[in-house]
């Protein structure tokens, strides 16, 4: 793996150009290693940056992480909210380019998408839900031109993503309705279209299209496509996440007449089955639609009293999700908001150690 922003190849080497043939992102599965999140930082809509607690990212912090061993750093952005009719606050979009400077000169790969920023994508009041309007769509290219502009002389060790957890469902009856597909096709192609269009390094840097809902039931089905890209085949990555049972994973109560209360460990044998087939699942349908994939969010939180989660089952899930990733082909990327790496010198909690020597 490279440690500038000159681009990278196939094998995380740098590349000599963004006209550069040779980026596959299959081949780039083994580079791009263990990842995690800069999370609740530059996708926070009420003040930017450290308007959920966060300290302000640091090159220190930066360096950290590659030092600890991560390869990969995905970088969830809001770009709407700050946005002055259209266009990108340019202090913004500096400091953006500033914090990849930083990840893609340590050695590591960037990974930057258009966050959840007030969920104007989704369109939940739509009818039905996730319904694209013109103004979507002309709001959506707009951002990527401008991003992709801004990142074009960044070389192939930056991966830009289209979207995050977008897609709703319809109401038919059905306990959670039929997913909406069809909507988020089309936006997958419109990324990828319209990014490829900015020039230099664009044309062929890998590029990391959206799931529905980023869920694995919901995006392994025949009416998910995979866009046409202009670059040629092999360029294109699937972004999926995992909270699999969100029971144990990221619930943080029990309400009255709960149906699924929320549970503090994990790790029955009928709960490890269910994540190994949900894995291979995911990993036939990587197969079948020529796209790899990387798992770009996974956790567990800690909990509160009275529910703080068992540290060996968070220990074992995560461990066990990292492991299903890796030995399947799948880039597994942590979500973090600083309670498994310390946000000033990136140390790992106990846990997150145990986790990472686990698939390191």
């Amino acid at each position: 793996m490279g440690g500038s922003t000159s681009g990278g190849s196939a094998n995380g080497g740098n590349g000599s150009g963004g006209s550069n043939p040779t980026v596959d992102a299959k081949a780039l599965v083994k580079a791009l290693g263990v990842g995690t999140n800069i999370g609740n930082t530059l996708e926070n809509t009420t003040t930017w940056e450290t308007g959920w607690g966060q300290p302000l990212i640091t090159q220190t912090f930066i360096n950290g992480l590659a030092s600890h061993g991560l390869k990969t750093v995905r970088v969830p952005v809001a770009w709407d909210t700050y946005a002055n009719n259209g266009t990108i606050d340019a202090a913004k979009l500096d400091r953006v380019k500033q914090v990849v400077s930083w990840i893609t000169g340590a050695g590591m790969y960037a990974i930057v998408n258009i966050h959840w920023d007030g969920g104007w994508i989704n369109n939940e009041k739509g009818s039905p839900p996730f319904s694209l309007t013109n103004e979507i769509k002309t709001k959506f290219a707009n951002y990527w031109k401008q991003i992709g502009t801004a990142f074009s002389g960044v070389g192939h060790q930056l991966i830009l993503e289209g979207m995050n957890e977008e897609g709703s469902w319809t109401t038919d009856g059905q306990k959670y309705g039929t997913p909406n597909i069809a909507p988020l096709n089309e936006m997958n192609q419109l990324f990828v279209t319209t990014v490829r269009a900015q020039g230099g390094y664009n044309a062929t840097r890998a590029l990391l299209i959206a799931g529905f809902n980023t869920d694995i039931d919901k995006t392994c089905v025949s009416a998910f496509t995979v866009p046409t890209d202009p670059a040629g085949t092999g360029k294109l990555f699937l972004s999926i996440h995992y909270y699999t049972p969100w029971t144990f994973t990221i619930k943080d109560k029990n309400d009255a007449n709960d149906t699924q209360p929320l549970s503090t460990t994990w790790g029955s044998a009928a709960e490890k089955q269910t994540l190994e087939s949900l894995f291979t699942k995911l990993a036939t349908c990587s197969s079948d639609k020529k796209v790899p994939i990387i798992l770009g969010e996974f956790a567990v939180t800690r909990g509160t009293d009275p529910f703080v989660r068992e540290a060996a089952s968070r220990v074992a899930w995560m461990t066990a999700v990292a492991k299903a990733s890796v030995s399947r082909g799948i880039v597994p990327v942590l979500w973090d908001t600083g309670s498994e790496i310390g946000r000033t010198d990136a140390a790992f909690s106990p846990e997150f150690q145990q986790v990472f020597d686990s698939v390191k």
